[in-house]
């Protein structure tokens, strides 16, 4: 059964920085394309940060670029996402995601039909 479990959501101050964790079981993570999203209430889901199956290609949303970053623990089966200088517009509540795709790679989030159950990130003084 594919599983994918966020933690490490949390209230920080502007500027501040935390890394998000996103275990995956009943599949090899490092065979799919996988991905980070957020949404923030009032807002269309949006994609944070993906990479495909091949690890040869990243995306990051252009609101995040050069503050976050992905990566990967194989031997943990597990996708971290460091988040820093962060920003009070960070605040939502953010979502690991794979897709059963083995072709197609986007960062689009209709792409993903495995998703987490989501940590909330605040981003307030």
């Amino acid at each position: 059964q594919v599983q994918l479990v966020e933690s490490g959501g949390g209230l920080v101050q502007p500027g501040g920085s935390l890394r998000l964790s996103c275990s995956a079981s009943g599949f090899t993570l490092d065979s799919y394309h996988i991905g980070w999203f957020r949404q923030a209430p009032g807002k269309p889901r949006e994609g944070v940060g993906c990479i495909d199956k091949s690890r040869s290609r990243t995306d990051y949303g252009d609101s995040v670029k050069g503050r976050f970053t992905l990566s990967m623990d194989n031997a943990k089966n597990t996708l971290y996402l460091q988040m820093n200088n962060l920003k009070p517009d960070d605040t939502a509540v953010y979502y690991c995601a794979m897709t059963s795709d083995f072709y197609s790679y986007s960062c689009g989030p209709m792409s993903y039909d495995y998703w987490g159950q989501g940590t909330q990130v605040t981003v307030s003084a």
